[in-house]
């Protein structure tokens, strides 16, 4: 009899301690653009979230990343994001991007911006699950710095929270629709016509984007029922910003054809691709 309490013992705590083990997301800290002001925002930012989550070496996760080595960091495609999370072993990672910069405005004073940009990014699946710029202004330039130091503390407890809620709702999101994709040999798809929208909209640019002369790329696939109905949307290229809700809200709001082989409508899947980039006003 004892020997069987022991046993239901040892598997309750066999239990409890991979529940602990699973609910410990390993995030490790990047800064691509290897500016000072990056890494050491990074560098604060590390040590309070190691309250929360278990955060890498920076050393060898930088060491990692560079054997992947993207040409766009800040734009990765999700392949790109599973490969980099792969290399160095972890949950989901962060790039960091921060800097003081001097701003003017019409009818204000010169004035000084304090900037972080965070980008949170699922191993698993190599989205983008979490982004924020944090900023802040100040007339001079270490006060504004000393305003964004000083938010760490609650940004931590939010990347925490935000990093941690996301990655287990991945494990347990359902499969997207097993759709039909646009062959490549145009022999194939003689009798195919592609879906299509009866009118074309453009994303927004956002206000965020503009601010910062962002230029990016943002790739999703539709998934499109045989009514011409968005069932779902799969970001495979990611920019932060607002660029990517931008794309999902246009995609959403265009009305579209559906699939059709010879006089029967199907469901499909197909990648939409939309590029940003600031237009200069006196271009116009």
């Amino acid at each position: 009899m004892q020997g069987k309490i022991g046993f239901y013992i040892f598997l309750f705590c066999l239990l409890v301690l991979s529940a602990v083990a699973n609910d410990a997301q390993t995030v490790a800290l990047l800064t691509p653009d290897k500016a000072a002001a990056s890494r050491s925002f990074a560098e604060t930012l590390g040590e309070r979230l190691n309250e929360k989550l278990k955060v890498l070496d920076d050393s060898l996760a930088e060491s990692a990343y560079l054997s992947v080595s993207p040409d766009t960091p800040f734009n990765l495609t999700t392949g790109q994001s599973k490969l980099i999370g792969t290399a160095i072993g972890c949950d989901a990672f962060l790039l960091i991007r921060s800097a003081t910069q001097r701003r003017s405005a019409f009818q204000r004073a010169e004035y000084y911006e304090s900037y972080a940009v965070i980008y949170g990014v699922s191993s698993r699946t190599g989205r983008l699950i979490y982004w924020k710029l944090q900023k802040f202004e100040a007339p001079r330039p270490e006060a504004a710095a000393r305003q964004l130091s000083d938010s760490v503390a609650a940004l931590s407890d939010e990347i925490g929270l935000k990093l941690k809620t996301a990655i287990k709702l991945e494990l347990s999101e359902a499969e997207l629709p097993n759709y039909e994709e646009v062959p490549d040999d145009p022999a194939a798809g003689k009798d195919l016509k592609a879906p299509i929208p009866y009118r074309r909209t453009k994303p927004e640019y956002t206000t965020q984007a503009s601010l910062f002369d962002v230029k990016a790329t943002v790739d999703a696939v539709i998934y499109l029922d045989e009514k011409g109905t968005v069932v779902a949307i799969e970001p495979v290229r990611w920019a932060g910003f607002g660029l990517d809700e931008s794309v999902e809200r246009n995609i959403r709001a265009m009305n579209w054809r559906p699939a059709m082989r010879g006089t029967k409508p199907m469901a499909m899947k197909f990648l939409v691709r939309y590029n940003f980039k600031k237009i200069d006003d006196t271009n116009r």
